[in-house]
């Protein structure tokens, strides 16, 4: 499935724009960047070989949409879940191939907990019938988008940012997992107990992704280990605290952007 692909291979580039072959995670074109190879991606799609506007568009200003775009994600992901309960379709080639072959564990407990979840949410957004309907959308909307933030800011931080392959020149699989992943600390006025209650065990992303079976409250121990066998084999093990992880997932996008305007510079230079 979707996250099982991407425990395999984090950060990997899809091998063209209309594979399905590398980490799913990332593959947020036309709106996000994480590689200049990324940006120019959709050129393949066009018979001028050439970006279209709104790509121009967007990764020029990505590091500014990044934020916008949390907001709206928890939106996608309710869209997504009531689809795939559903059966009105998938979020991906490989998802629907998936459902089509092996079907939804517990298909009539799925569409229940949907019900039940809109039931409640409906109720719940109204004020038990008490609030005007536009009092009701916007509550709604600022708990849903407001929910979405919190959960991208959380998992974003464990990838975004980090280093990107491509199949042909990935490392071998702990390397790939441990340099294409972020663990976050505590830091700038956030104490760790904090941390480790917003994140509920993702801090520890890195010792996650090379023991995902492993349970949570087993990998602070893990992680003492695997520091110290990486630091032993010179291989670069990453943590930050939330607002510098933050900052340095801006600071990626806006390099990407960078590069990728830097082309059409030098493609049109001024007279």
């Amino acid at each position: 499935n979707k996250h099982n692909g991407h425990h395999a291979v984090p950060n990997l580039h899809n091998s063209s724009a209309t594979s399905q072959d590398g980490d799913p995670d990332i593959d947020t074109m036309p709106l996000l960047a994480w590689s200049l190879k990324q940006a120019q991606s959709f050129r393949e799609l066009r018979a001028d070989g050439k970006d279209s506007r709104f790509v121009k568009f967007m990764i020029k200003w990505q590091a500014f949409f990044y934020f916008p775009i949390l907001l709206l994600a928890r939106l996608s992901w309710l869209n997504e879940s009531f689809k795939t309960a559903f059966g009105l379709g998938a979020s991906s080639e490989n998802a629907a191939l998936e459902l089509k072959t092996r079907g939804l564990q517990y298909p009539l407990l799925e569409k229940g907990g949907i019900i039940l979840h809109w039931a409640w949410v409906i109720v719940l957004s109204s004020g038990f019938g008490t609030f005007s309907i536009g009092y009701s959308l916007m509550y709604f909307l600022t708990a849903t988008c407001g929910c979405g933030l919190f959960l991208a800011l959380v998992f974003g931080l464990g990838h975004n940012g980090m280093s990107t392959y491509d199949a042909e020149t990935r490392p071998d699989f702990w390397k790939l997992q441990v340099t294409t992943t972020r663990n976050i600390t505590g830091g700038h006025g956030f104490p760790q107990w904090f941390v480790d209650w917003l994140c509920g065990g993702l801090q520890y992303q890195v010792d996650h992704h090379l023991f995902p079976m492993m349970p949570r409250h087993n990998l602070p121990k893990t992680h003492k280990l695997i520091a110290s066998f990486c630091k032993e084999w010179g291989v670069k093990y990453h943590e930050a605290d939330l607002v510098d992880g933050t900052i340095e997932v801006l600071h990626h996008l806006s390099n990407v952007s960078d590069d990728f305007m830097r082309e059409f510079v030098t493609e049109f230079p001024a007279m």
